[in-house]
């Protein structure tokens, strides 16, 4: 027999928008709904491997139902917008796929599913209705087969006609009269009060329809049931039939014409995936069709002199486009440049760094240093380091592929030449390593032009030219010259650290009176809720919660939460830092962190390797860490350069707050101003106390901090947070116009920017969902701040970094935290160094506010900060 598969499309796009997380592309174009649903129907033909599909669809006109019952589906909760903007899109690849779309005013989708299925049988086809709602299944029968999906999108059931007899004990038709009597609270028919699925299955089994119950309610036990039959007979006859789906559409319906596939658009399928970045689903589309020219690579190896000369010919004049194979990348000692690949015209070159002589070492030096080639690659920071280890310096390199994707859009987390290659160019990149490779490069050049068009259209040049692409150099270098340890201060701090600990434990124990695992969840949940009978305040499968935010909620509970809270901050610590330090000291005695440019989602550098950007400072024993970090040699000493309060400063900027901007030129304390201001008092009589409070709203307001969030922090009540912020907008009102602004602006765009074009795509902004959404405006407040700081600080790496090669000082940048940058310094180049730093840091960028920089020495990180 032949197959045909309709698809209940209103109800498995429902069903696919709930089971899946909100998902969106790089457009923000939300896309869960049609992935699940495309990912149902591809897994229904082919478990099915049906001649015809058939996708019906509900149309918003009322239908017939509506006519006869004005409250029939009368409460539905109403669609939410980001399901409906999927609809369009799921008819638009439908289409592509050549698949019949079913819709008619007056008629739900499910009277057309019955017609189709009942017009299919009388044709001697086997059916197929994939729905999630039960309704069909009075469709079922010997040859028509509902596939109910049950949890998320993966799992089925299939009724047939015995299926339905053997589960429910009733025939598929009588399934109909079971609605009649029990009524559906989703579609708003009434059925008899009282009267639930057990009890209506009971009594069809019985008496065969609702007209049969309705004729025996003599016989039928339960007071209350027979009123209620008695009273509500006519509402049951009429449910039954608004729950009837109607077989009888009058529409014309050609088989041929839903079997036909002569208008199969593959290639256009392909592109909606790639366009939705349904990457999943790609690999299940027949394979694209490569050109001759992509097919057949030229590949030459470059071995011998006579190779290379015969290259140095071809590259004259020619920009070149390379893809570096590194090994050892996340440990700098063993960084090596194994093989480099170099498209120029339409040939990709190939050197195995392990199988060139001195000569031809030689040779590749002069063009890769020489500056009237001009060079584009992919991830160029390894690539100046593991050059530099045998004496080469890459020059003329300018554009990094990498880099420059990741700026285009900041939330993908993997920005692979592989990966990118398939979004921008649609091309699938397979074969043995080399092969790869080597296709990599010769897609450069157009995922250069497509990338870079990108950059001319978000007007990112000079966030790219300026800051991005010559800060791979910087970081290249910070991470080649490493920070300098003195293990035996760390081996000290080892001992004073276990020291602390166990004081800590004691101290514990002294408390609990008795002896326990601190480290155990369970254990310590035992003392603190059962012996110590503190709140609860979360339980898991396991037990209690004693996470981070459960101890902070009892913190002024029992004096023993500060010290378990300590004592975790510490055994961190230890493990992280002390011991976790030494196994990363290399055999220069540094260590040489990995610096990451195309990570966060606002700009940040991030470090990893170890991360010494996250060494916690709340207790003096974390500060202590910086006490290993030491100069190069005696004659050195560390400066650390710190920008003061970078965050509202571009806060003032961004605003143009009159009074946050002249507190600012007036070198105001800004907590103090703000202080004074909320608490209405003289800026002498601000209290320590009112201080912290206004830091925590200036800091908050950045955040996009809330009342609640704000009272939570301060541990006072939300109508005093509120009025905290209420006062805090009427001095500063141009920063609360900002605030709502910058929402709407991220809500229209769905994206917001930085000073020099930074972008940070928000997709929750749309969110109906309030706590999504809420999250989403908090970033969209937040991203441009956060942002302009880190293009401010790396920025200020540049300058710095090339002010200390121009003027020629011994003096290097070994690492950067957030608004802070080190320096080893040559003594002698002290005090030249502290100005560079000054002015490179202070006019790096002209805002509407002074940007102010806090320097300091010392003979270790510990002192110098």
């Amino acid at each position: 027999m032949e197959k045909l598969l309709i698809l209940d499309s209103n109800s498995l796009m429902n069903r696919a928008y709930y089971a899946l997380p909100l998902l969106s592309n790089s457009e923000g174009i939300h896309t869960n709904a049609v992935l699940g649903f495309t990912s149902m129907l591809f897994k229904m033909k082919e478990d099915i491997n049906p001649d015809y599909v058939v996708a019906t669809f509900d149309r918003k006109a009322p239908t017939f139902r509506h006519v006869e019952y004005k409250d029939y589906k009368a409460g539905r909760k109403k669609m939410p917008p980001e399901l409906a903007e999927q609809f369009p899109i799921v008819k638009d690849m439908l289409k592509l796929m050549d698949i019949n779309i079913f819709e008619i005013d007056g008629f739900e989708a499910d009277d057309l599913i019955g017609t189709l299925a009942n017009h299919a049988e009388k044709n001697n086809m086997e059916v197929y209705i994939v729905t999630g709602d039960k309704d069909a299944l009075q469709l079922a029968s010997k040859n028509i087969k509902v596939v109910i999906t049950k949890k998320g999108i993966t799992e089925k059931v299939i009724y047939d006609e015995n299926a339905m007899v053997e589960e429910y004990g009733i025939t598929p038709k009588e399934f109909i009269d079971v609605k009649g009597l029990m009524g559906d609270t989703s579609d708003n028919i009434p059925g008899v009060p009282g009267v639930g699925e057990k009890t209506a299955i009971k009594l069809i089994k019985t008496y065969g329809s609702v007209e049969g119950v309705l004729e025996n309610i003599e016989n039928i036990s339960g007071k209350k049931l027979k009123e209620n039959l008695m009273e509500y007979r006519e509402q049951a006859i009429f449910s039954k039939k608004l729950a009837t789906i109607m077989t009888e559409v009058p529409v014309e319906i050609d088989l041929e014409e839903i079997k036909s596939k002569k208008n199969l658009d593959i290639e256009g399928v392909r592109q909606l995936f790639y366009k939705l970045q349904f990457k999943s689903l790609l690999d299940k589309l027949p394979k694209a069709q490569v050109s001759k020219e992509e097919e057949n690579i030229q590949i030459k190896i470059i071995e011998t002199l006579e190779h290379i000369n015969s290259f140095k010919e071809e590259a004259l004049n020619e920009c070149l486009y390379m893809s570096f194979n590194i090994d050892g990348t996340s440990k700098y000692s063993e960084l090596t440049l194994k093989e480099l690949y170099i498209r120029v015209k339409d040939i990709v070159y190939f050197i195995n760094m392990n199988n060139i002589d001195n000569n031809v070492l030689k040779e590749l030096k002069n063009i890769l240093e020489d500056e009237n080639i001009k060079k584009i690659g992919f991830d160029v920071k390894n690539a100046y380091s593991a050059l530099e280890k045998i004496n080469i310096e890459l020059k003329s390199f300018t554009f990094d592929v990498k880099v420059a994707a990741y700026l285009v859009d900041a939330s993908k987390g993997d920005y692979e030449a592989k990966v990118l290659i398939n979004e921008y160019l649609h091309k699938e990149v397979e074969g043995e390593d080399r092969e790869i490779r080597a296709k990599e490069t010769f897609y450069l050049k157009d995922l250069y032009e497509a990338v870079n068009k990108k950059i001319l259209e978000g007007d990112m040049e000079k966030l790219l030219y300026d800051i991005e692409l010559p800060l791979t150099k910087v970081l290249s270098s910070m991470e080649s010259l490493g920070f300098k340890v003195n293990k035996e201060i760390l081996d000290t701090l080892g001992e004073k650290f276990t020291e602390e600990i166990d004081k800590t434990q004691k101290e514990i124990f002294a408390l609990s009176e008795e002896e326990f695992n601190i480290n155990s969840p369970k254990q310590l949940g035992k003392i603190l809720f059962e012996k110590l009978d503190l709140p609860v305040i979360k339980k898991t499968k396991t037990g209690y919660s004693t996470n981070a935010e459960v101890l902070e909620a009892l913190g002024d509970k029992h004096p023993i939460i500060e010290k378990i809270i300590y004592y975790r901050q510490l055994a961190k610590l230890y493990s992280t830092y002390v011991e976790g330090l030494k196994n990363v000291i290399e055999e220069d005695g540094n260590i040489h962190s990995s610096f990451n440019q195309t990570v966060t989602t606002t700009g940040r550098l991030s470090s990893t390797e170890p991360n010494l950007q996250n060494i916690p400072i709340k207790y003096e024993m974390g500060r202590e860490i910086r006490k290993v970090f030491v100069p190069y040699n005696k004659d050195s000493v560390i400066l650390s350069a710190d920008y003061s309060q970078i965050e509202l400063r571009v806060l003032a900027h961004i605003s143009e707050d009159d009074n946050l901007i002249n507190a600012f030129k007036n070198h105001s304390d800004i907590h103090t101003k703000t202080a004074s201001e909320v608490f209405n008092v003289p800026l002498d009589e601000v209290t320590s106390l009112m201080r912290g409070r206004a830091k925590a709203v200036n800091f908050g307001i950045v955040y996009g901090i809330s009342d609640f969030s704000l009272a939570k922090d301060l541990k006072i009540a939300r109508k005093e947070a509120k009025e905290y912020m209420d006062i805090y907008f009427e001095r500063y009102p141009k920063v609360e116009k900002y605030l709502k602004d910058i929402i709407d602006e991220g809500r229209e765009n769905g994206y917001v920017s930085t000073i020099i074009n930074r972008r940070r795509y928000i997709p929750e902004i749309k969110a109906s969902n309030k706590i999504v959404k809420s999250f989403g405006e908090r970033l969209a407040m937040n991203a441009p701040i956060q942002g302009s700081a880190a293009d401010i600080i790396k920025l200020a790496m540049v300058r710095v970094f090339n002010r200390l090669k121009e003027e020629k000082l011994n003096s290097e940048l070994i690492l950067q935290v957030h608004d802070e940058i080190i320096l080893n310094v040559y003594k002698g180049d002290l005090e030249k160094v502290k100005e560079i730093v000054k002015v490179e840091m202070e006019n790096v960028m002209d805002l509407k506010v002074p940007l102010e920089v806090d320097i300091n020495v010392g003979e270790n990180w510990y002192e110098a900060k």
